[in-house]
């Protein structure tokens, strides 16, 4: 019988992706969501999962939860056998935790405490966590391997991600009988090769790559690149971008480590090559066959200059490289975007 994982943020961009490949990979997903990063389909079921069903033919177990309803977590628990966790579920916007940064801290480690309490009681001790390179801070060296210092966060969203690791990693000292692998992002781009499931930011894109995408296809004017003045080739921030899907498989990596009692393992998912904004600015333009306008602004507080991986001890211990080039990552990430205008709300793809 498959082994049953809950998902939980499972209808956001990331969670979705992982669900097709938990589904791929023999697993049984059971997915959780609020429905803040996942637009509604039919049925209350986030569109990314109705989606997945149809391109997989397939149910997914799903049910409506936000992690800060104890009782309803609980009760989930009761209800399943689970073998082990995927937690994404969270606020993840860098800018708005400045502007909120109470709202990120009560949410973020709220939702992360009720879960390993809950996960504590009913003796699931397997969890895979959705951490991030924000951890870093303003790197000391580069690339970052995982021996780099932590807890120099920029920003509240980064310093959540911090806490929630410490908290993870002293309840697996304490709880011998724990396992944990803690996997720090760089920045997931792209789509699935299908083009029916996809990034669709709520509002305002927080993150580069769908606001790239939306100038494109003519949802917005004009892209804000938020300073030129960094110590970089081009003056613009360079960040490590990974395709979405790879990042994905990175996760049934993980969960395929925590077999080997592994207690509370690190490691990084990125490329290990940085590009520039400028540089995705290009990259897009080749793929979409379009312009796009972008105007200089100034910079946002909290951001760094440059932060790429160090990718060799997830290649190592968890058999994982990220495959995708970069041509292939905006490829994707336009067949998304192109086939769904408007994200999912509208999309042509359903």
């Amino acid at each position: 019988m498959a082994e049953k994982v809950l998902v939980t943020g499972g209808g956001g961009y990331i969670g979705s992706h992982c669900v097709l490949e938990l589904i791929e990979a023999g697993y049984k997903p059971v997915v959780v969501d609020n429905f803040s990063n996942a637009v509604r389909g039919e049925g209350d079921v986030p569109e990314s999962i109705r989606r997945i069903e149809k391109l997989l033919d397939t149910s997914i177990e799903f049910q409506e939860l936000d992690l800060l309803d104890r009782p309803g977590l609980e009760k989930l628990f009761k209800k399943h056998n689970f073998s082990a966790v995927m937690h994404f579920a969270g606020l993840k916007a860098v800018g708005e935790s400045v502007e909120q940064p109470l709202r990120y801290y009560r949410v973020n480690l709220t939702a992360s405490m009720n879960l390993l309490e809950v996960m504590q009681a009913h003796r699931v001790r397997n969890l895979v966590f959705s951490s991030s390179a924000t951890v870093y801070g303003d790197p000391q060296h580069l690339p970052i391997d995982e021996q780099h210092p932590v807890g120099g966060c920029t920003n509240p969203y980064g310093k959540t991600k911090y806490f929630i690791e410490e908290m993870i990693k002293d309840h697996c000292k304490a709880e011998k009988d724990w396992n944990s692998v803690l996997l720090r992002y760089f920045n997931p781009i792209g789509a699935h090769a299908s083009g029916l499931i996809g990034e669709d930011p709520q509002g305002i894109p927080n993150n580069l790559l769908p606001y790239i995408a939306q100038v494109a296809i003519g949802r917005r004017n004009c892209l804000n690149v938020f300073g030129n003045d960094y110590d970089t080739l081009d003056g613009t921030g360079v960040r490590d971008y990974i395709h979405v899907v790879d990042l994905a498989k990175g996760h049934i990596a993980a969960l395929k480590k925590l077999k080997d009692n592994c207690g509370c393992k690190v490691y990084n998912l990125g490329t290990g090559k940085g590009y520039s904004v400028l540089e995705m600015v290009k990259a897009m333009e080749k793929a979409s066959g379009r312009e796009i306008s972008y105007k200089i602004a100034p910079r946002r507080e909290g951001d760094i200059a440059s932060c790429y991986a160090d990718p060799r001890l997830a290649e190592t211990e968890l058999n994982w490289k990220a495959e995708f080039d970069l041509e292939r990552m905006c490829e994707d990430l336009w067949r998304w975007q192109s086939k769904n205008p408007t994200g999912f709300s509208n999309g042509t793809a359903s």
